[in-house]
C-alpha cells in the first residue's frame, strides 16, 4: 500500500466535475500577474488559469504562483498555451497585447492588439461560451468593441475596465488634497479611459454634500484652487508612471480584481466600466464608453442615468467620434 492509502481512507469517489468559480487571465505580463495576485489575495476563485504565448515565463508564473498555495486559499492554479485550460471559466480577464511606451497614447496600440484580439477571443469563447469578459488591454474602449463583435456575445457580457481606475486615480488624489480616505471622496470620471475622459464635477461630493454647490468654480478654468488640475493628473498619471517605472501594474490589476469581485459575488455595485453606449447621451454608433452600471454574476444589469450638464455630454460625444472615427478603418 502506499503512503497514500495508508494515511486515508477513500470515502467517496468524486466524479471529475469542473471548477465553478473559475477565473482566466490571458496575458502575464505586468498587467496579467497583478490582476493575478490581487484575484488571489481576495479569494475569489476556486481555480485560476493562465494563458500566454510565452511558454516558459507562463510556466515560471504558475509555478512562483502555485509555491505560495500555502498562503492562499484558490486550491487550483494551472496554466498553458492552449486554450483547453480555460475551460469553464465564469470570468475572463484579457490583458494581452502591446502596451503603451513612453509618451504614446492608448490609441496608437490599436491594430496590433486587434489582431492579437483575432486569435485570443475565439479561443475563449469555444472552451467558456457562457463566460463574462473583461478587456483590460489598451485602448480599451476599442479594443472592448472588438471582443464584443469577434466573440458574438450579448453586450452585457463584455466589459471593459473603463474608468474603474481612471475614477479612483480621481478620489485618491481628491482625498489626498482634503485629507480625507479615498473611500469617502465621491466622484465620477466617465467616457473614455485615456486622454478625453470626462470628470462629472456635479457629482463630486464627501458625505453627500456637493463640493461644486460649495464651490461653484470647482472644476473650471475660472477655479483659484485649480480643481482642473486633479483631472489633468489623472489623465496624465500612466503617463507619469509609465516614463518613471516603465508601465503601470498594481493600480489596473487592484482595480480589475475590485471588478471581479463584484461579478463573482454578484454584488450589483456600480462601476465606471465601458459598456456599449448607443442611444445614449445622443451616441448614435456602436462604441463602447464608460458610463456608471450595475454589475453582477451575468454582467452588466443595469445602467445609472447620470445628470450631465450640456458641455459634459458634448464631451462624451466628442470622445465617442473620436472612437468610432478610428473602429470604422478597422480590419478584422
Amino acid at each position: 500500500m502506499s503512503v497514500k492509502e495508508l494515511l486515508i481512507q477513500n470515502v467517496h469517489k468524486e466524479e471529475h466535475s469542473h471548477a465553478h468559480n473559475k477565473i482566466t487571465v490571458v496575458g502575464v505580463g505586468a498587467v496579467g500577474m497583478a490582476c493575478a495576485i490581487s484575484i488571489l489575495m481576495k479569494d475569489l476563485a476556486d481555480e485560476l488559469a493562465l494563458v500566454d504565448v510565452i511558454e516558459d515565463k507562463l510556466r515560471g508564473e504558475m509555478l512562483d504562483l502555485q509555491h505560495g498555495s500555502l498562503f492562499l486559499r484558490t486550491p487550483k492554479i494551472v496554466s498553458g498555451k492552449d486554450y483547453s485550460v480555460t475551460a469553464h471559466s465564469k470570468l475572463v480577464i484579457i490583458t494581452a497585447g502591446a502596451r503603451q511606451q513612453e509618451g504614446e497614447s492608448r490609441l496608437n496600440l490599436v491594430q496590433r492588439n486587434v489582431n492579437i484580439f483575432k486569435f485570443i477571443i475565439p479561443n475563449v469563447v469555444k472552451y467558456s461560451p457562457d463566460c463574462t469578459l473583461l478587456v483590460v488591454s489598451n485602448p480599451v474602449d476599442i479594443l472592448t468593441y472588438v471582443a464584443w463583435k469577434i466573440s458574438g456575445f450579448p453586450k452585457h457580457r463584455v466589459i471593459g475596465s473603463g474608468c474603474n481606475l481612471d475614477s479612483a486615480r480621481f478620489r485618491y488624489l481628491m482625498g489626498e488634497r482634503l485629507g480625507i480616505h479615498s473611500l469617502s471622496c465621491h466622484g465620477w470620471i466617465i467616457g473614455e479611459h485615456g486622454d478625453s475622459s470626462v470628470p462629472v464635477w456635479s457629482g463630486v461630493n464627501v458625505a453627500g454634500v456637493s463640493l461644486k454647490a460649495l464651490h461653484p468654480d470647482l472644476g473650471t478654468d475660472a477655479d483659484k484652487e485649480h480643481w482642473k488640475e486633479v483631472h489633468k493628473q489623472v489623465v496624465d498619471s500612466a503617463y507619469e508612471v509609465i516614463k518613471l517605472k516603465g508601465y503601470t501594474s498594481w493600480a489596473i490589476g487592484l482595480s480589475v480584481a475590485d471588478l471581479a469581485e463584484t461579478i463573482m459575488k454578484n454584488l450589483k455595485r456600480v462601476h465606471p466600466i465601458s459598456t456599449m453606449v448607443k442611444g445614449m447621451y445622443g451616441i448614435h454608433d456602436d462604441v463602447f464608453l464608460s458610463v456608471p452600471c450595475v454589475l453582477g454574476y451575468g454582467g452588466i444589469t443595469d445602467v445609472v442615468k447620470m445628470t450631465l450638464k450640456s458641455e459634459e455630454e458634448e464631451k462624451l460625444r466628442k470622445s465617442a467620434d473620436t472612437l468610432w472615427g478610428i473602429q470604422k478603418e478597422l480590419q478584422f
